[in-house]
């Protein structure tokens, strides 16, 4: 499997690629946003890690480039550790956020979880069909949601948690729940957080009127749900 890693930090790059070269990953390396661009037009990748804090092109602007032409799962790795910065991450694009300094199991265990998760799905492409609900079709052979025959840019997290829902209509989805199901990880203090900003960028998408949703509602107190 093969790991894209961007940072401008030559020693960063260093530490990662003996880290993840260890565990049995290919790893490409990149000193900032337009290499890294260029890279994902010339080869695939199972999985990003990007810094945020790079010169010229900084991560959060190369997140929102890489998304015009790639669903691949996106670590940012980064210094910047409040929750706009979390936020603004996950706003741009990002499946996930880990804040320097970080440990090396806790970056392991994250690069492995997304690339996971990315691949289950992948896999479950080829046994899938189409679904349908209200005015949306879910090709879920190509995982693509269609809205009144238009295509939406959904990212494969916002793609996963509108599944989610659709498929299992009517019931509450607690933040916890989402997060164990989508992230396919332990929940923690923060994950509430990283679910919010995940629905309200899928609303944003899938809404007529986001600050008056009728597709994904939020039910006070207990979590999230699409009627039946």
């Amino acid at each position: 499997m093969r790991i894209l890693v961007v940072d401008d930090q030559k020693e960063i790059l260093d530490i990662l690629n003996i880290l993840l070269s260890g565990e049995g990953y290919e790893v490409i390396q990149a000193e900032n946003g337009k290499e890294a661009l260029d890279s994902l037009k010339r080869m695939e990748f199972d999985l990003i890690i990007l810094d945020v804090m790079m010169p010229q092109f900084n991560g959060y602007q190369t997140c929102i480039e890489i998304r015009k032409i790639s669903n691949v799962p996106i670590l940012f790795l980064s210094a910047k550790s409040q929750d706009s910065d979390k936020t603004l991450g996950y706003s741009s694009g990002g499946d996930d956020y880990l804040s320097k300094p970080f440990s090396y199991n806790e970056l392991l265990n994250r690069v492995k979880a997304l690339i996971r998760r990315y691949h289950v799905y992948q896999g479950k492409k080829e046994k899938m069909s189409q679904l349908m609900y209200r005015n949306f079709c879910f090709d879920e052979k190509n995982e693509m949601v269609y809205k009144n025959g238009q295509r939406l840019d959904l990212t494969e997290t916002e793609y996963q948690l509108f599944l989610l829902l659709v498929k299992h209509k009517g019931q509450i989805f607690s933040a916890q729940h989402i997060y164990q199901a989508i992230w396919q990880e332990n929940y923690y203090y923060g994950a509430n957080n990283t679910v919010m900003v995940h629905i309200r960028n899928l609303r944003k998408k899938v809404e007529e009127d986001m600050n008056h949703p009728l597709i994904i509602k939020t039910v006070w107190g207990k979590g999230y749900k699409c009627d039946a």
